[in-house]
């Protein structure tokens, strides 16, 4: 696991990695992520909240962005920063055609209450404090998962 603390920022990178297209990659990235989120001090609640978000996400670069494609990898990195209430970053890539968040029908919407998918993202808002999604420069989509330290009440 890399452990590189920027100064400047106080931001770690706990690790960065690349993880073929395949379901097990899902549960192991989720596992690493879980470890982080433990030794940055979150709670059990929060941990199971990243763990759901970090797991859909996984999933969709899996199944919808790389369509298994084993050629094709999922770029994930993890960053804590302690500072300031501290952070847990997550960015998950693919290699797929990538898509804006725009682009994707309203999960609450009559319309789309009974269809098996497209509640990913709108449950990985919900888990997180922050989500970011774009189309990646180099192609596929970058999501961005935030999640605040914070104190406990």
């Amino acid at each position: 696991m890399a452990t590189d603390t920027d100064v400047s920022t106080g931001v770690r990178e706990v690790f960065d990695h690349h993880y073929p297209s395949t379901l097990e990659s899902v549960d192991l990235a989720e596992n690493e992520i879980l470890k982080a989120a433990e030794q940055a001090g979150f709670d059990e609640d929060d941990q199971h909240r990243i763990g759901m978000a970090v797991r859909e996400c996984m999933v969709n670069a899996v199944v919808h962005g790389n369509r298994y494609n084993r050629n094709k990898k999922v770029h994930v990195r993890v960053l804590v920063k302690e500072a300031d209430g501290g952070r847990l970053t997550i960015n998950i890539t693919d290699q797929g055609e990538g898509f804006e968040l725009h682009e994707v029908p309203d999960p609450l919407h009559d319309n789309n209450l009974l269809r098996h998918s497209g509640r990913g993202l709108f449950l990985m808002g919900a888990f997180m404090d922050d989500l970011k999604v774009r189309k990646a420069e180099q192609g596929g989509t970058e999501v961005t998962l935030v999640k605040n330290i914070g104190p406990k009440d």
